[in-house]
């Protein structure tokens, strides 16, 4: 297969910022192959094992070839133990600005901090968790709940990463939805479901050239991830033409031969955390020996290993390893960006917000101000304590600096001539006398989740509710009793319920201000104070309750029984009115939409390409077109994300709408612009289990433009013969 899908990609144009193609660094991998032993194979494909190089996961540098000692760190915001690197904005902050250029140059300077401390793979980005369940501890990381959304992320984001010369390594590979039982539920996700929803992403991840994906903890339908052809072989490698390797999350290793012959190529970190337990190296070696594993197969581990080393160019003039270098530079513009245009306004009742010099405001919540133990004063950030920027686990990094809200609010303020007045702690004792007087009350709230090792404030891993920690819901209580003009902003890791705080006519204002990491304080003044007009999506649905997810944690395993219905999937189909849903933000000006125009005209059926990193070639090839103006009927400058939802014909049987499209524009007052989106084949297609792949119905599909994925502004009909 692996020289059958070669062939295929001869032609094949680079991923954008890429040096070199597959084709031509397997070409060096096998040249580099042939000055192999068996012994110095097998120390390729095998960590060195826990705790025992300078970084996460390391394996012994091969002086024959010029190979180094190669050096995997976490993670998916940033350097993992850098000392002095930046602490970039979570996934799901970065999808909710719906922003392709933000998304590449994220994954850019996350390269270049990784190779200039002299890290070859970055353990990210993230695209498992997809987020079915909103509670679940590491949805944060990842890039929201569609997988057309998180899919474009992932591209991107890998896009800009090894562009800059690291390797990605998408993950977790795959099902891995939730933190409880992680390393034993299994995931029993049906056929269809697994390729329109969860494999979708890592379909957009192997086709933008990551280098790597890991594997995760969890069972697939009663087998390991880590040894499940079916995944591995059959869904990675052959049908979407993977041509990286699959490295196992840390210690999710169960067996030797299996592994190696349902498709893992690289273990990690190499031994169990105690170090007594190697499941290859001389295992591995012995189990050739022994004829259980073909010598074809390692070979096969190192050629991928290998060519991911070459098509990144780390072969030249790659640094050493140091994760105290200074490596921020002038990266900090990005997390400001990304967490200003992450930020979702959802309520503004009478255009209180934007700011305009106050006399007089009270800041109201610990979370307004950094945690008084210090920004980093909690091990991978496991504590709600203070200002959120980030959730907690082995996708988090340590500040450098951290500008909270109430720093950046007091520095306006003084320019301004507005006082301030403060209870920054979570007792309502002392909101009355901040908030009296004050023209307006910003009440500071949060919810917080993160990875299952560290559980905080009785939450293992994922969120036990949706509430607001720390009794947010009285705090806004407490302050509307004092102040007739609240304003509540929510750092947050994803949904929360807010008819508690809803219910109060005192809160003018809801700003969803999510994990904008170490430029807090700055993204939010930028927006309160109207210097950027908020321009963030959802990327998720906030609901009335928690029941109207339809989805929550189980134990054992986990039937998948929703199917494609997931969120706004969900609510659309059993007709339930969410609070604010997929796609909604305010801005401070007004869009109007008109003129939808489709082109194309697509012919039914099933795909037919040869398979190229991704899938088959065709699927990824432009079948229709969609534009629609779009006009900024306002005051100010500002941006709109337009929306393209697809509702395929009945004989898919797909959900009533399903995101094919999306493009911000940045208009001025009285400015128009024109959105325009493509559609692929793929965006058009559904997978039918029996054929074993993408078809295109027949019929009408229903196109539609809209601000969400329920303020639908034009609509049209493609037909498809």
């Amino acid at each position: 297969m692996r020289v059958e899908v070669l062939t295929a990609l001869a032609g094949a144009s680079l991923a954008v910022g890429q040096t070199t193609d597959w084709a031509s660094a397997y070409t060096k991998a096998n040249a580099a192959l042939a000055k192999l032993s068996s012994a110095q194979k097998v120390q390729i494909v095998t960590g060195v094992g826990w705790n025992k190089g300078p970084c996460v996961g390391n394996t012994p540098a091969i002086s024959t070839i010029g190979y180094p000692q190669l050096c995997l760190q976490d993670g998916p915001l940033g350097i993992r133990y850098g000392k002095s690197v930046t602490a970039f904005t979570p996934g799901i902050q970065v999808a909710s600005t719906w922003d392709r250029a933000l998304m590449n140059e994220r994954g850019k300077f996350m390269g270049e901090e990784a190779k200039g401390t002299g890290v070859h793979v970055l353990l990210g980005p993230v695209s498992g968790p997809l987020g079915k369940i909103p509670t679940g501890g590491r949805n944060w990381e990842g890039f929201g709940v569609d997988p057309y959304l998180a899919g474009i992320a992932m591209a991107e984001t890998i896009s800009g990463m090894q562009g800059a010369g690291v390797q990605a390594s998408a993950k977790h590979y795959i099902g891995n939805e939730q933190e409880r039982e992680r390393d034993t539920i299994s995931s029993n996700i049906d056929d269809r479901t697994m390729h329109e929803l969860y494999l979708w992403t890592f379909a957009d991840a192997v086709q933008a050239g990551a280098a790597s994906v890991m594997c995760s903890y969890n069972k697939l339908n009663s087998t390991w991830a880590c040894e499940n052809d079916r995944i591995l072989n059959q869904l990675l490698k052959k049908e979407l033409g993977f041509q990286g390797y699959v490295m196992t999350d840390w210690n999710a290793q169960h067996s030797t031969a299996a592994s190696a012959n349902a498709g893992l190529d690289m273990t990690m970190p190499g031994s169990d955390y105690n170090g007594g337990t190697v499941l290859w190296g001389s295992a591995l070696s012995s189990a050739v020996s022994s004829g259980q594993v073909q010598q074809s197969r390692v070979d096969d581990m190192v050629r991928r290993i290998l060519a991911a080393w070459y098509l990144t160019g780390q072969d030249t003039g790659f640094p050493s390893i140091n994760l105290n270098a200074n490596v921020q530079g002038t990266h900090k513009t990005n997390v400001r960006a990304v967490g200003r245009d992450g930020i979702v306004l959802l309520k503004n009742d009478g255009g209180i917000l934007p700011f305009k010099k106050p006399a007089k405001l009270a800041l109201i919540g610990s979370a307004a101000v950094v945690n008084p133990q210090g920004m980093n004063a909690c091990s991978d950030q496991g504590c709600n304590t203070g200002a959120l920027g980030m959730g907690w686990g082995s996708g988090t990094a340590s500040y450098p600096y951290f500008v909270a809200p109430a720093d950046a609010i007091r520095t306006r303020a003084t320019s301004d001539g507005t006082t301030i007045s403060t209870s920054t702690t979570d007792s309502t004792s002392g909101v009355a006398s901040a908030a009296s007087g004050a023209d307006m009350a910003i009440v500071f709230i949060t919810a917080d989740s993160g990875e299952g090792y560290i559980t905080v404030e009785g939450n293992a891993g994922d969120r036990n509710n949706l509430d607001p920690w720390h009794g947010g819901n009285a705090l806004v209580q407490a302050a509307a009793q004092a102040n007739e003009n609240v304003i509540v902003v929510v750092h947050t890791v994803g949904p929360i319920i807010l008819e508690t705080i809803l219910a109060l006519p005192q809160v003018k204002a809801i700003v969803w201000a999510g994990l904008p990491s170490q430029e807090s304080g700055n993204a939010l003044v930028d927006v309160l104070y109207g210097s950027t007009a908020p321009s963030g999506k959802l990327p998720y649905t906030i609901a009335k309750t928690a029941a109207d997810y339809g989805t929550a944690t189980v134990a054992g395993s986990d039937s998948f029984s929703e199917g494609l219905f997931i969120d706004y999937k969900h609510f659309d189909r059993a007709s339930i009115a969410p609070r604010y849903e997929f796609g909604f933000g305010l801005s401070y000006t007004n869009f109007t939409y008109a003129g939808i125009k489709v082109t194309g005209a697509p012919t039914s059926g099933p795909a037919t390409g040869d398979v190229v990193p991704g899938g088959r070639a065709d699927l990824f090839e432009t079948i229709a077109n969609v534009t629609c103006t779009i006009t900024n009927s306002g005051a100010v400058t500002g941006s709109e994300v337009a929306q393209l939802y697809v509702g395929y014909p009945a004989s898919a049987s797909a959900p009533p709408k399903q995101l094919r499209g999306f493009e911000k524009l940045p208009l001025a007052a009285g400015a128009s612009g024109t959105a325009t989106f493509t559609l692929r084949r793929k965006d058009l297609s559904y997978w039918d289990s029996s054929l074993q792949n993408w078809v295109v119905p027949s019929g009408d599909f229903n196109i539609t433009v809209g601000a969400s994925s329920r303020d639908i502004r034009q609509v049209a009909t493609l037909a498809v013969a």
